[in-house]
């Protein structure tokens, strides 16, 4: 369809467009014009452009004097379904406990566990919904959930089909991840060899012959899993067809992030204590580098990912909520953008690139993360004028309305993002 051959279903006028699909920073387009019909982007460039009459053009045309529109943010690492909290653990860390301290003493990832498995399916989706739609408020319109607080075959078979609901019943894309090396569960703390065995030879076959699974992740760390066992799922799942992420470097360098880059891991996630040999593995096999500043800010981490590695390699940079009960109670990746700009010194065009463009490449998504023909009409329209303004605000509503591309085809706006 063209500019002149009617009609579209929805046409935008007098938008600022950050597209990332041209030379400019940001791709910025001023006094730009955005076409979508059935449910892609159909037309894209400056108004002027357009006939005079734009009234004949679409179903729905719809000024926005001057309003930011930019890709639908992606928040493309999640642990959003879970049961209960951890907030006595903010207080205990206050207090001088370590993450680790609290880990190996019963608490972290298991406390979340006990309570995950203790919750049936309606309780799961109805205390994990609000978070999804929190997110949503904040201009994201695709959703990464893992798996990994149930840590037996019906738990997280119960934490995916959550997700999955959460997708369906927000309209969005939901990618679901499978994350069975997340914690020792308590029944199996003597017999680690056993677990690793369960999760690559039942749980993981079985949840994936179900459709549940879109990748498959591993807590490669001191106090997770050792690069051995994680190279075991690893290989489970690349027999499956399912390709593989890693939490990588956290806390420790297990050379995780060199791991994954030789399965051609969609990304290593958090690498604080990533390697020049890390990074160049990265970049060689495309893996994508998903930085996570609420954990770090909520663990009041100093080591510093090194950015300047990543800029040096040219490996792509994600940024993330890393929504989680326990290191990351964060429901704003636009906040999450503002931390990557002031804790670890991105530009807002590289946090905002690593929330669109790079996280979706994350997720091995090629059909959104930015604004051309033929890409997924999910948008998010902003009460700003320019880009830099959703990393220089500190918390507040921007978010003026989102655009989701229905499965069916059809779009859905909101003016309170959903």
């Amino acid at each position: 369809m063209t500019a002149t051959s009617a009609r579209w279903d929805h046409l935008l006028l007098d938008a600022t467009l950050a597209t990332f699909a041209n030379e400019q920073p940001y791709g910025l387009l001023s006094d730009g014009a955005i076409a979508l019909h059935d449910g892609q982007i159909a037309w894209i460039g400056r108004r002027d452009e357009l006939p005079a009459d734009t009234s004949s053009l679409a179903r729905h045309v719809e000024h926005l004097g001057g309003a930011l529109i930019t890709p639908g943010l992606i928040d493309c690492h999640t642990h959003l379904v879970f049961g209960g909290d951890r907030a006595h653990e903010f207080d205990l860390r206050l207090n001088g406990a370590s993450y680790e301290e609290i880990a190996r003493a019963g608490g972290g990832i298991v406390s979340t566990v006990n309570a995950t498995r203790a919750a049936d399916e309606e309780a799961l989706f109805e205390q994990s919904l609000p978070r999804a739609r929190a997110l949503l408020s904040d201009g994201v319109t695709t959703i990464e959930i893992k798996s990994g607080y149930g840590l037996n075959l019906e738990s997280e078979r119960r934490m995916l089909r959550v997700a999955r609901r959460i997708g369906v019943a927000l309209n969005i894309t939901v990618r679901t991840t499978f994350l069975g090396l997340h914690a020792l569960p308590p029944e199996y703390k003597e017999r680690r060899a056993d677990y690793v065995t369960l999760v690559c030879d039942e749980i993981l076959p079985t949840l994936a012959a179900e459709g549940l699974v879109d990748a498959v992740d591993a807590f490669c760390e001191n106090i997770g899993f050792s690069r051995e066992e994680t190279r075991r799922v690893f290989e489970r799942a690349t027999a499956l067809g399912l390709p593989v992420k890693l939490h990588a470097e956290q806390l420790s360098d297990l050379d995780g992030a060199a791991l994954v880059a030789e399965y051609h891991g969609l990304s290593a996630d958090h690498l604080e204590y990533l390697s020049e040999s890390g990074a160049q593995a990265m970049a060689a096999a495309g893996t994508v580098a998903v930085l996570l500043p609420g954990a770090f800010y909520a663990l009041r981490e100093t080591k510093l990912p090194p950015i300047e590695l990543l800029r040096k390699h040219g490996v792509a940079t994600a940024l993330a909520t890393d929504c989680n009960p326990g290191t990351s109670p964060l429901l704003s990746l636009r906040m999450a953008m503002g931390m990557a700009c002031t804790l670890f010194r991105l530009t807002p065009e590289e946090a905002l690139r690593g929330a669109t463009v790079h996280a979706a490449k994350a997720l091995g998504l090629n059909d959104r993360g930015t604004l051309e023909v033929g890409k997924r009409a999910d948008l998010a329209i902003w009460h700003v004028r320019h880009p830099a303004q959703l990393c220089y605000w500190i918390g507040g509503s921007l978010c003026r309305q989102t655009l989701l591309a229905a499965r069916t085809g059809s779009l859905h706006g909101g003016k309170t993002c959903v």
